[in-house]
């Protein structure tokens, strides 16, 4: 199974709702020196908001974002960059994506090494998650700051729940619960301790919707956000949070497929701000999910859909 190619992501697994590039010129990265920023005591907000007003949020930290080359999960990366982190982009399958963001996001800097590098990935296979964490603390040194599971699947024909077949049942388990699981556990066991970390995951909004057609998917998603819920207690002392996202529908190559025209106008008709979502929508809350300031949150799922449900 692909992290969001093949079927429902083109080239493996896609970030969850799968798709547009973001163009060199959306993409605006700072480069700033590699020390990682020296992060106050627990709960002196203060202190925190006493920080220079020149260093980024996440300077001299490093993410790992699975699906990281396409959809949501291409914007994340680049504006987790853009917030100062350097980035390991997670994907399956053809490289193009991956390794023309990674140019887009090194092209813009002058200091010495990569501040992205590009890991294929398939998160359904354990071996590999754990070659990924390890091909990024190769790269970027031992210490792991922030992982997001963005790699996700979704059947493009919408079958019922009666006509869902074994195959297709575990193809989406496989990439979006069993990879989560996956990538969870090795950031639970080598992401920093004592401030810092963050783990962040991809639910939907169709957990909440309980949309037919999307029965398997729906189930592969809330065992996420259970999985999310559970780890940020047994967290409890690490200093690492643990959050999850819930985008609605959004302007994606996973979201379109297998839709008509008058299906996606339909969508969009449904959502009281009359229009998708589009990545950079999702983007900013994950970033500031992984930054200090969004610290006291923790073990919540973030619902990000226009107010769709």
């Amino acid at each position: 199974m692909a992290n969001g190619t093949a079927s429902p992501h083109e080239n493996g697994h896609g970030s969850e709702h799968d798709g547009v590039m973001a163009s060199p010129s959306s993409i605006s990265i700072a480069c700033t020196p590699t020390h990682e920023v020296s992060r106050p005591p627990h709960g002196n907000g203060a202190s925190r908001a006493r920080l220079p007003t020149d260093t980024l949020p996440l300077q001299g930290r490093v993410a790992i974002v699975t699906g990281g080359s396409g959809g949501i999960g291409s914007a994340v990366t680049a504006h987790l960059a853009s917030l100062g982190a350097k980035v390991v982009i997670g994907y399956v399958g053809d490289p193009t994506s991956a390794n023309r963001l990674v140019s887009e996001i090194n092209s813009g800097c002058t200091e010495p090494g990569p501040r992205a590098v590009a890991v294929e990935s398939d998160v359904s296979d354990e071996a590999q998650v754990k070659l990924l964490f390890d091909r990024a603390q190769l790269a970027f040194g031992p210490r792991i700051h922030i992982v997001v599971a963005a790699a996700g699947v979704q059947d493009p024909k919408y079958p019922p729940l009666a006509a869902t077949t074994l195959a297709q049942w575990e193809w989406v388990f496989g990439t979006n619960a069993k990879g989560t699981f996956l990538c969870c556990r090795e950031a639970a066991n080598r992401v920093v301790r004592g401030g810092g970390g963050r783990i962040i995951t991809m639910s939907s909004s169709t957990v909440a919707s309980l949309r037919p057609g999307y029965s398997t998917y729906s189930a592969s998603k809330g065992a996420i956000e259970v999985m999310t819920r559970v780890l940020a207690k047994e967290l409890r002392g690490t200093g690492i949070t643990v959050n999850g996202v819930a985008p609605g529908p959004i302007a994606t190559a996973l979201f379109y497929r297998g839709k008509s025209e008058e299906r996606v106008k339909a969508i969009e008709a449904e959502s009281p701000l009359e229009r998708l979502g589009q990545p950079e929508d999702v983007a900013p809350v994950v970033g500031f999910l992984a930054s200090d300031a969004g610290e006291w949150i923790n073990g919540q799922i973030i619902r990000i859909n226009g107010g769709y449900v």
